[in-house]
């Protein structure tokens, strides 16, 4: 069983997540940096003007130093200066629309976040599952995200970028699996009374795998339409994974417009 922190933002499976756990990691040293000597020079004062101390200086009319204040102030000001800097290169470089740099053609994914599960819907390969997203590890992934309801947030810890699922819209995202595994995938906005159990996994695997799976996808149980849709919209959740063989078409844009009930 993987720990805590072999499952999390601290061990990233994808560029997005890697290069968010190194902005995560620059700015807790940042931070330490000023955090340390603060709490050891804290202890260090106590210590030398204990009341013991006779070699202890007591200067009550001291007022101003120069020096002193350049300290004070130059030190936060160079903080701010390197954790916005880091902010300011980390929100370009990772915006989540941005595509990654790749040779391979990203493979289109259709999220819909319903009450109390999710809905991945391959456009290209008219296939479509739920609760459980199989990818080609190495392949960018270019997500549509929307909500049919009330608001959500799609997040895949080792993979990078929490984003929210809204009604009405689409939202963009691009990540990618570097290696094949089972990464956990969690709703990480408050929507009702189901969503702590609102999880979804996404199995990254071989190239040659996944085009297996799609062959073996397409054209065999249920078919995503209006009437599939409209029953796995109501609230409740989804024990175990379910997979389409085909989707009608329209059915994501209908859903951006709240159009099936």
């Amino acid at each position: 069983m993987q720990s805590l922190w072999q499952s999390g933002v601290l061990d990233p499976q994808g560029p997005v997540g890697a290069a968010e756990r190194l902005i995560l990691l620059n700015a807790t040293a940042i931070m330490l940096a000023i955090i340390v000597p603060v709490i050891v020079l804290t202890l260090g004062f106590a210590w030398w003007f204990r009341a013991g101390n006779t070699r202890a200086r007591y200067l009550p009319d001291w007022e101003y130093s120069g020096p002193v204040e350049l300290v004070v102030w130059s030190i936060p000001a160079l903080v701010v200066m390197f954790l916005g800097g880091i902010a300011w290169v980390g929100a370009h470089d990772l915006d989540p629309s941005r595509p990654l740099e790749s040779e391979t053609k990203p493979l289109d994914v259709q999220v819909v976040a319903l009450d109390w599960k999710w809905l991945f819907i391959y456009p290209e390969h008219g296939i479509a599952s739920v609760n459980r997203l199989v990818v080609p590890a190495g392949t960018p992934l270019r997500f549509a995200i929307t909500s049919a309801g009330v608001m959500n947030s799609f997040f895949v810890p080792q993979l990078g970028s929490q984003i929210y699922a809204m009604s009405g819209m689409a939202t963009r995202l691009y990540l990618q699996a570097d290696n094949p595994g089972k990464y956990p995938g969690i709703s990480a906005q408050f929507s009702g009374a189901g969503f702590s159990d609102m999880r979804f996994v996404v199995e990254a695997v071989p190239a040659e795998q996944f085009a297996t799976w799609l062959a073996s996808t397409q054209g065999t149980g249920e078919k995503l339409d209006v009437a599939s849709y409209g029953k796995l919209g109501r609230p409740g959740l989804v024990d175990t994974p379910i997979t389409f063989g085909s989707v009608a078409p329209g059915v994501f844009e209908s859903a951006i417009r709240n159009a099936i009930q």
